[in-house]
């Protein structure tokens, strides 16, 4: 991995650096099912870099011994990654387990189940936010989900305005390294510049913070390193916040408003 693709991140911080500013990030890792090599991998670079994190798990099949492992890390919380990250788009539609394939309630029935089972099966480290998988929702769901019960919503790119859901925070990510529709390797450097050039405003004291999304289990050297390097980074740069998922969505300490926008075509398409 070369430095261009660290320099946009760098420029980003030293100018909010001499302007006396601060840039906001966030850390999501998506698709957590039971302990594996790749999750140790993960929570030692969390614990050596200082950065918290949120792990989007599947409720579904989610083990008892992946709470157990997760539980020993303050910094650590765990969101709700859809009920079993199945597709149920039909035909060559995008993949979605929570689009508009099916009707809101099918949806809200199976959001509802994912959400008992995680507070079951993770307790305290359960936050009530939900992360579609493949980052996509109908827009009828997301009107829904604080009558069932969730505080958030985290899918990816910028929150548009277009929908209200009251009581619903909503925090995106917005920088994914993974080359997902090309070598699933790590983005060129040009096209990670692209990606937080198109977000940096988010950062910038008020509003919505940048949230990095990454996938433990399917990371090459390439995307590992590039993530280590980026990580050390925020935590060690003086103009970069690095905010606790608790901190988005549990006790209010910074208050981050959201709207749902166009979440329900707009996916990374990653998982």
């Amino acid at each position: 991995m070369s430095e261009a693709h660290l320099a946009p991140v760098r420029r980003l911080l030293d100018q909010a650096g001499a302007e006396g500013r601060t840039v906001a990030f966030w850390w999501r890792d998506d698709d957590a099912v039971r302990p594996t090599p790749a999750l140790e991998r993960l929570l030692g670079l969390r614990e050596a870099c200082g950065v918290p994190l949120a792990v989007a798990a599947i409720p579904g099949p989610s083990v008892p011994a992946l709470a157990e492992r997760l539980c020993g890390d303050p910094e650590v919380r765990v969101l709700v990654h859809g009920l079993a990250h199945a597709n149920h788009a039909g035909g060559g539609a995008k993949a979605a387990e929570f689009g508009a394939d099916r009707g809101v309630e099918a949806l809200t029935r199976d959001a509802e189940t994912a959400l008992t089972r995680a507070r079951a099966t993770f307790g305290r480290l359960a936050l009530p936010v939900f992360v579609p998988p493949w980052n996509r929702i109908a827009p009828g769901l997301v009107a829904a989900l604080p009558g069932l019960g969730f505080r958030g919503l985290s899918a990816f790119g910028r929150v548009a305005e277009a929908i209200a859901a009251p009581g619903l925070r909503i925090v995106n990510t917005h920088v994914a390294p993974i080359a997902w529709r090309g070598s699933r390797s790590l983005l060129d450097p040009d096209a990670l510049a692209a990606s937080f050039a198109r977000h940096s405003p988010l950062g910038m004291c008020e509003g919505e913070p940048i949230g990095l999304l990454t996938h433990h289990l399917v990371q090459d050297e390439a995307v590992w390193s590039f993530c280590e390097r980026l990580l050390h980074m925020l935590s060690g740069h003086p103009a970069a916040r690095c905010l606790n998922p608790a901190e988005l969505w549990g006790d209010g300490t910074r208050r981050v408003a959201g709207r749902a926008g166009d979440l329900a075509t707009a996916g990374s398409g990653a998982a």
